[in-house]
C-alpha cells in the first residue's frame, strides 16, 4: 500500500463519562464495515440519549463505492511509461519512454504498452490504456485522445471534448506532477487518511451519478430509488436485523478504530496456523544426556592431561594441551546452542480460510493477506549473469499468492542498461509464462529449471492442452533466452549508430558554423543509447562523468504497473496461443531501481542498496513485509511465502522480526565434495536455534516484519523483561505500566527511549525528511498485525481490514522515491547504524539478525517439505574457499566490533547469546587447528608423543571421547534428518577451511582492527549454465590462491613425518613402536580431513598422469631415507628389533 492509501486512526481507550451515541454502518463491495456516527449526518439526534447500537446501511443500488475516475487511471499509465531519474543537485526527472525493448509489448501492465492513436490532428501520440489493455477514452462520445492532448483541452479548451464539444465530466487531473519537462514538485505534508478520503467519496455522490449508474435502479413515482421494491426483490433487510449490538454497554466500534468487524461474527473454533513438532524422547533425551557425559569426560581428560605432562617432551605436551583446551571450549561454544531443536509445521488450509474463504467479515472472498514487497540484488551483469536475475524475476511473478498483494523490486547497483533491458524482456515474457504456470499448477515457476527437469514433465497432468500449451511456452522461453544473450551486442550495435550519427551531426554543424576554416577533431563522449532514442541515465559502456559504476543518477521505472483490484481473466485463444479464458492474467508490480551514486559517498555496498529499496518500497507500496532473494535464488516453490506468513499472521506473530528459509542449492556434484550444501548448518544448527530466540540471518530467502528493519522493538517488550537467565527464569513486569500506553504508540516504541509513548517528532532524524516516509511507518505497522479472530491474539487487527484496493500510482509517489535514494539521503540519519542493514562488516545480514535479537525480537526457521528457495553455490575449490574466507573475515569484524555477544543486551536470552559468541569466535580456532596438525609430524621427526606412554588411562579417555562424539553425530542425524556422509564431508571441510580461510580472516580482521586497512571483496560468479558436456566442469578447474599454501604444507609435512617416522623406528635399535602408531594414527586423521583438498588439487579425474604419483612416492622415501642419514638413531644401525606395547 502507498502511504497516502491506508492510514490507521490512533485507537484511543474508552472512558466511563463517554455519552452513548448511535453509529451507522455499510458494508462496501469488498465486505468490510465503514461506519459514520451521527455527526456524519445531517440531523440533530445529539442532543437526544439513545442507546448505543449500529446500524447497517445495506450496499444497495444507490449506495455503491465509486471506481477511481479515469484521470487517474491515465496518471498511473503515464508513471508505468516513465522513467524516472534524479539525485543529489539535480531535479527530478519524469523521461516518457516509447518503448523500453527493442520487440513490441503486449501486455497492459508493461512499461510501453502500446495504444491506438490519438485521433486529434497533427498528433502521433498514442491513447492510455486500462489493465485490460482498452483504452481509456475521458468522454461519453469515446473520441480517442492521448493524455498530452487530453491535458492541453483541460488547461486550455475549458475542459471541452474535441469529438462531441461537450465538457468533460472528469477533469481533476494534476497537471504540475506529470510533465516530463519540467523537475517534479516534492510531495504535500497533508495527507487524507484512509477514513477521510472514504468520507469524501460517499459525500461526493450526487443525484446524477446515480442516474449513470449500470444497475437498473428501482425508482418510485417520485424519482427517488425505492427501497421498498428493493428489499422485496433482493430479501434485504433493515431495522433491528441490521443493528449490531455492543457488547457490555461498551462502545464497539472504539477498540476497533470504526472498522472491526461484529463480535457476534467472529464467533467460530480457532485454528493455529502453525504448530511445534516434537522430536522423539527417545531421540533428544538420550542426546541431551549425551552432551553432559561428553562435558564430564572432557573435563575429566583435560584435568588428567594437566596433571599428567610429558616430562621427555614438554614443549610437545604444553603445545597440545592448550590446543586442546580450546578445542573443548570451542565445542561447548558450538554444542550448548543444540540443546532445545525444534521443528514446525505450517497449514495452509487454515490460511486460507482466515485470509481468503467468503465470510461474515469479507463476503466477497477478498484476499486480507498483507502486502509482501520482494528484493532482488544484483551488481554486476557480468559476474550474475541477467539471464539467471531474469528467471528469478519470472519465478517472483508466477508466485502463489494475491497479485494485488504481491510487488517486485530489483536492485541494480551497476546501474547497467544490459540488465535494465533483461528485466523488460523477463516482465514481457512474463505475459505468457506466469498465466501458463497458473493454469497447469507449475512446480518449479523458474523457466530454465523447468524445463531442465530429468523427471517426466506430463506426470500428474491431465488436462489436455498441456502438451501444446508447454511447447509453446519452451519455444517462447527459448527465443526468450537468445533475445537475453544477445542484448549485450544489441546495446552495444545501437550505442554505435546513434553515436556515429550524433558525430555526423557534430561535423554538420561544425562544417557550417567554420565555413573555409581549418577543423578541429570532434571528440564526442560514446554514449550508451536505451531502445527509444535516448541517452542512458546509468553506468555507460564507455565510462564517462556521471555515467561510470560509482558515478551515475538515482533511476526507477515501472516495468509492470500495479495490476488491478479484480481477477482479469485472459481472451480466446488464438491458434498458435494458450488459452487462458480461465486464467488470471494479472501481473504483480514490477519495479527497476538503481540507487545514485557520487564518487566521495561510501555507499556500504549490499547493505546499502538493500536500505535504498526499504525506502523507495515504503513509498511505492509499503507492504509490511519483505522478502529479499539473491540474483541467483528463485522461488523453488511456489507456496513458500504462503509457509512463511502462516508465522508471521499466527498468535504471537507480531513478535516475530523474520523467517528464515534454509538455503538449498543446485548444481553441486553428487559426493558434495567442499560441503558445499552445508546441511548440518542449514539442518542442525538452525533447527537448534529455532529453540532458543531463532535462526540467524544468512543473507537470502528471509521474510522480514518491515517494523523490525526500521530498528523499532517488538510489541509488549516491557511485559517481558528478561535478565541473564532469561531462558529458563522468565521475570514479567507489572501490567499496570505497560497498559497506561495506547496500544499503537507501544507497537512503535525504540529501546533507546523510556517512555511509553514514541515521540513522533524524532523520526526525521532516524528515517530522514521524507514525509511519506514517515507517514508510511504506522500503516506498515497496522498492516503487519495478525487478524484479532481470537481474544488471545493481542496488537491484532480487525478481519477485512486489508481487502480495500491500493491506491493508483501516480508521479508525485515515483518523484518522492528518487529522493529517498539518492546517495545524500542518509546524512545525518540512522540508517545503517540502528535502522535498516546494518552497516560496517562484510556480513551485514548476521549483524542485523543480531540487532534485532537483541531487541528482544524472535525469529523463525521455516523447513518446507517442499524445498522453498534455490540457488546456486561455487563448487570449485578456489571460490569455495574464498566465499568461507569472506564469511569467516565478517565474524572476525563482528568480534571485534560492539556487537560482539558478550555485549549484548538482557533482551538476549543466554544460550543465543552462546550462539552469536560462537560466531564471532570459531575462526580463531584455525590457530590451534593448524599446530594441533603439525603435531603428529613433530612428534614423529622428534620420535616424541604428546603423552609419555600411550597407557591404558589415555586410550579409555581417546575412546570414550571419540565415542560419545560419534553418539552424538548419529543422534544428531537422527533428529535432523541429514545423512551419515553430509556430516562426514562437514567435519572434512571444517579442517580444510579452518586451516586456509579462517587463518587468513583472522589475519585480515587484525589488520583492519589495528592498521585501519580496509578489506575488499570481489562478487562470487553466478553459473548461467553453461552448455558443456560436464555440468561440474568448474569443479575440476585448478586456480591458484595462496588460501593453498597452508593445508598442502600440512599434507606434505604429514606425509614425510610418516615416512621418516617408519624408518626411524625400523632403524632403531629399540624401536618406540607406541610413540610411532600414536604419531602415525593421527597424521592419517589430519590426512583423511584433507582428501577433499588433495582430491581438488589433482583435477579432473583420470587426468593425472601416474608419473606423478609415482615420483611423489620416490621423492617421499628419498627423503626419509636422507633424514636417517643425516641423522641416524643412536645405537645400533640393525633393522626390526622387538615390537613393545605397554
Amino acid at each position: 500500500m502507498s502511504s497516502r492509501s491506508f492510514r490507521a486512526a490512533d485507537p484511543k481507550p474508552a472512558k466511563a463519562s463517554v455519552p452513548p451515541s448511535v453509529t451507522f454502518a455499510r458494508r462496501t463491495s469488498s465486505g468490510r464495515y465503514v461506519n459514520y456516527s451521527y455527526s456524519d449526518f445531517d440531523s440533530e439526534i445529539g442532543s437526544a440519549e439513545f442507546a448505543n447500537y449500529t446500524v447497517q446501511i445495506p450496499a444497495t443500488p444507490d449506495n455503491q463505492p465509486m471506481d477511481p475516475s479515469i484521470s487517474q487511471r491515465v496518471e498511473e499509465q503515464y508513471v508505468s511509461n516513465s522513467l524516472f531519474t534524479g539525485g543529489f543537485n539535480s531535479v527530478t526527472r519524469a523521461h516518457l519512454m516509447d518503448k523500453v525493448i527493442e520487440s513490441e509489448t503486449s501486455h497492459p501492465q508493461m512499461a510501453g504498452a502500446k495504444g491506438s492513436s490519438c485521433s486529434i490532428p497533427g498528433c502521433d501520440g498514442k491513447v492510455m490504456s486500462d489493465e485490460r489493455g482498452e483504452d481509456i477514452l475521458p468522454c461519453e462520445c469515446d473520441f480517442k485522445i492521448c493524455r498530452d492532448c487530453y491535458v492541453d483541452a483541460v488547461k486550455t479548451g475549458d475542459g471541452i471534448c474535441p469529438g462531441c464539444k461537450e465538457p468533460y465530466k472528469n477533469t481533476d487531473l494534476d497537471e504540475k506532477a506529470v510533465e516530463s519537462a519540467r523537475p517534479l514538485p516534492l510531495p504535500s505534508n497533508v495527507g487524507m487518511s484512509k477514513m477521510e478520503r472514504r468520507l469524501s467519496l460517499m459525500k461526493s455522490t450526487s443525484k446524477s451519478a446515480l442516474v449513470r449508474s449500470h444497475s437498473q435502479l428501482m425508482r418510485s413515482q417520485t424519482g427517488d430509488f425505492d427501497h421498498n421494491k428493493w428489499l422485496f426483490e433482493t430479501k434485504g433487510t433493515y431495522g433491528y436485523g441490521n443493528a449490531i449490538w455492543p457488547t457490555d454497554g461498551g462502545l464497539g466500534d472504539e477498540r476497533n478504530d470504526g472498522d472491526g468487524e461484529p463480535r457476534e461474527l467472529l464467533s467460530k473454533p480457532w485454528r493455529p496456523l502453525t504448530r511445534k513438532l516434537k522430536i522423539p524422547a527417545a531421540v533428544i533425551s538420550p542426546y541431551r544426556l549425551l552432551i553432559f557425559v561428553r562435558v564430564i569426560v572432557l573435563g575429566l581428560f583435560l584435568q588428567w592431561r594437566i596433571s599428567n605432562p610429558n616430562n621427555d617432551a614438554r614443549w610437545l605436551w604444553l603445545m597440545s594441551v592448550i590446543c586442546e583446551i580450546w578445542f573443548a571450549f570451542s565445542w561447548l561454544l558450538d554444542q550448548l546452542p543444540k540443546f532445545c531443536p525444534v521443528n514446525r509445521a505450517t497449514d495452509l488450509d487454515v490460511l486460507k480460510e482466515k485470509f481468503e474463504t467468503p465470510g461474515p467479515h469479507n463476503p466477497t472472498g477478498k484476499s486480507d493477506l498483507p502486502g509482501i514487497d520482494i528484493f532482488v540484488s544484483t551488481a554486476d551483469p557480468e559476474k550474475e549473469p541477467p539471464l539467471v536475475t531474469a528467471n528469478t524475476i519470472l519465478s517472483i511473478l508466477a508466485a502463489d499468492y494475491p497479485v494485488e498483494k504481491l510487488s517486485c523490486y530489483v536492485s541494480d547497483d551497476g546501474g547497467a542498461l544490459l540488465t535494465f533491458e533483461a528485466m523488460a524482456e523477463a516482465a514481457s515474457f512474463a505475459n505468457l509464462w506466469v498465466p501458463f504456470c497458473r493454469k497447469h499448477d507449475i512446480e518449479p515457476r523458474n523457466p530454465e529449471s523447468y524445463f531442465s527437469l530429468k523427471r517426466d514433465p506430463y506426470k500428474n497432468k491431465v488436462r489436455p492442452d498441456f502438451v501444446r500449451d508447454r511447447r509453446r511456452a519452451k519455444r517462447e522461453y527459448d527465443e526468450f533466452k537468445v533475445r537475453i544473450n544477445g542484448l549485450p551486442d544489441s546495446i552495444r550495435r545501437r550505442s554505435d549508430a546513434y553515436n556515429a550519427r550524433e558525430e555526423i551531426k557534430a561535423m554538420k554543424l561544425q562544417r557550417e558554423k567554420a565555413g573555409d576554416e581549418l577543423l578541429e577533431p570532434i571528440k564526442i563522449s560514446k554514449a550508451t543509447w536505451m531502445a527509444d532514442g535516448t541517452h542512458w541515465p546509468g553506468t555507460w559502456i564507455v565510462s564517462s562523468p556521471e555515467h561510470s559504476r560509482g558515478d551515475h543518477a538515482g533511476i526507477i521505472q515501472v516495468m509492470l504497473k500495479p495490476p488491478s483490484d479484480e481477477s482479469l481473466h485472459g481472451t480466446d485463444a488464438d491458434t498458435n496461443a494458450i488459452n487462458l479464458t480461465e486464467v488470471d492474467i494479472r501481473l504483480p508490480m514490477l519495479v527497476y531501481v538503481s540507487r545514485e551514486k557520487r564518487p566521495g559517498y561510501d555507499h556500504n555496498k549490499k547493505a546499502g542498496a538493500m536500505n535504498a529499496l526499504v525506502r523507495a518500497s515504503a513509498i511505492m507500496s509499503n507492504g509490511p513485509f519483505i522478502l529479499n532473494l539473491d540474483c541467483d535464488h528463485y522461488i523453488y516453490y511456489s507456496q513458500a511465502i504462503r509457509e512463511g506468513m502462516c508465522f508471521m499472521m499466527d498468535r504471537g506473530g507480531d513478535r516475530i522480526c523474520y523467517v528464515q528459509f534454509p538455503q538449498r542449492f543446485e548444481g553441486i556434484d553428487p559426493s558434495d565434495r567442499y560441503a558445499n550444501n552445508n546441511t548440518v548448518f542449514f539442518d542442525v544448527n538452525m533447527r537448534a536455534l529455532d529453540g532458543l530466540q531463532g535462526p540467524v540471518y544468512v543473507g537470502t530467502g528471509c521474510l522480514f516484519r518491515r517494523m523490525a528493519i526500521y530498528g523499532f522493538d517488538p510489541p509488549r517488550i516491557k511485559e517481558y523483561h528478561p535478565g541473564c537467565c532469561s531462558c529458563c527464569f522468565p521475570r514479567l513486569k507489572s501490567s499496570a505500566t505497560v497498559a497506561s500506553a495506547p496500544e499503537e504508540n507501544r507497537a512503535l516504541r525504540m529501546g533507546d527511549y523510556d517512555d511509553e509513548e514514541m515521540n513522533l517528532s524524532l523520526f526525521p532524524k532516524k528515517f530522514g525528511n521524507s514525509s511519506f516516509l514517515i507517514d508510511s511507518i504506522p500503516v506498515a505497522e497496522f498492516q503487519g498485525r495478525p487478524i484479532a479472530d481470537h481474544p488471545s491474539v493481542k496488537n491484532g487487527r480487525p478481519p477485512g481490514a486489508l481487502t480495500i484496493p491500493r491506491e493508483l500510482l501516480d508521479a508525485s509517489t515515483v518523484a518522492e522515491a528518487i529522493s529517498v535514494i539518492s546517495c545524500w539521503y542518509e546524512d545525518k540519519t540512522e540508517w545503517g547504524n540502528r535502522v535498516g542493514w546494518i552497516y560496517g562488516s562484510v556480513t551485514e545480514d548476521v549483524v542485523t539478525g543480531y540487532r534485532m535479537h537483541n531487541r528482544g525480537w524472535r525469529s523463525i526457521y521455516c523447513v518446507t517439505k517442499r524445498d522453498a528457495f534455490r540457488g546456486t553455490a561455487p563448487i570449485n575449490l578456489t571460490d569455495r574457499l574464498h566465499q568461507v574466507l569472506r564469511w569467516a573475515t565478517g565474524s572476525v569484524e563482528i568480534f571485534f566490533s560492539r556487537n560482539n555477544a558478550i555485549l549484548a543486551g538482557p533482551k538476549m536470552k543466554i544460550l543465543q547469546r552462546i550462539a552469536y559468541l560462537n560466531v564471532g569466535i570459531y575462526p580463531f580456532t584455525s590457530f590451534f587447528l593448524i599446530v594441533y596438525c603439525f603435531l603428529p609430524a613433530l612428534s614423529l621427526f622428534s620420535g616424541q608423543f604428546i603423552v609419555q606412554t600411550l597407557n591404558v588411562t589415555f586410550l579409555t579417555y581417546l575412546l570414550a571421547i571419540t565415542l560419545t562424539l560419534c553418539a552424538l553425530a548419529v543422534l544428531e542425524i537422527k533428529w535432523s534428518g541429514i545423512s551419515l556422509e553430509e556430516w562426514w564431508r562437514n567435519e572434512q571441510f571444517w579442517l580444510i577451511g579452518g586451516t586456509s580461510a579462517h587463518l587468513a580472516a583472522v589475519l585480515q580482521g587484525l589488520l583492519k582492527v589495528i592498521a585501519g586497512i580496509e578489506i575488499s571483496f570481489t562478487l562470487t560468479s553466478k553459473s548461467a549454465g553453461d552448455e558443456n558436456d560436464d555440468e561440474f566442469a568448474d569443479l575440476y578447474i585448478i586456480k591458484w590462491t595462496s588460501l593453498m599454501i597452508p593445508p598442502i604444507t600440512i599434507m606434505l609435512v604429514n606425509l614425510i613425518a610418516i615416512a621418516v617416522g617408519v624408518s626411524r623406528t625400523i632403524y632403531s635399535a629399540i624401536p618406540q613402536w607406541s610413540r610411532l602408531l600414536g604419531g602415525v594414527f593421527f597424521s592419517f586423521w589430519v590426512l583423511t580431513h584433507l582428501y577433499p583438498f588433495a582430491k581438488g588439487l589433482m583435477g579432473r579425474r583420470g587426468r593425472t598422469p601416474t608419473i606423478v604419483f609415482v615420483w611423489s612416492g620416490l621423492i617421499a622415501i628419498t627423503i626419509s631415507l636422507l633424514w636417517v642419514a643425516i641423522n641416524p638413531p643412536a645405537g645400533s644401525s640393525e633393522i626390526g628389533g622387538s615390537f613393545q606395547f605397554p
